[in-house]
């Protein structure tokens, strides 16, 4: 099985390109925040700082090949997206993806 296939967020990111407001702090921590570095961070640290709807911490083409350049310290937000959940459905849809089956 590839890596894509075993995680599908890797040859996805749509949610992390979906909208600018997203990525937003709301039940982390100022210690969880702080972990995350600063160049990812929105000036008013309310979330992930977007270039247009794209989070800044994503790498790579969306549908195609990405990474996450703050996985190990995303915020709680991206933690609870999953695979084929609704928002990720949405977020896939926005951009002609399909949908994932959950599981």
């Amino acid at each position: 099985m590839s890596d894509n296939q075993a995680d599908p967020c890797r040859s996805c990111g749509a949610c992390c390109s979906f909208a600018p407001h997203w990525p937003a702090f709301t039940t982390d921590s100022d210690p969880d925040i702080a972990a995350i570095p600063l160049a990812y961070v929105n000036a008013e640290k309310t979330g992930m700082h977007c270039n247009g709807n794209r989070c800044s911490a994503l790498a790579g083409k969306v549908g195609d090949a990405t990474t996450c350049l703050a996985y190990a310290v995303r915020p709680d937000v991206c933690r609870a997206c999953k695979p084929g959940d609704a928002e990720c459905s949405l977020a896939r849809q926005s951009f002609g993806l399909p949908a994932l089956e959950t599981v």
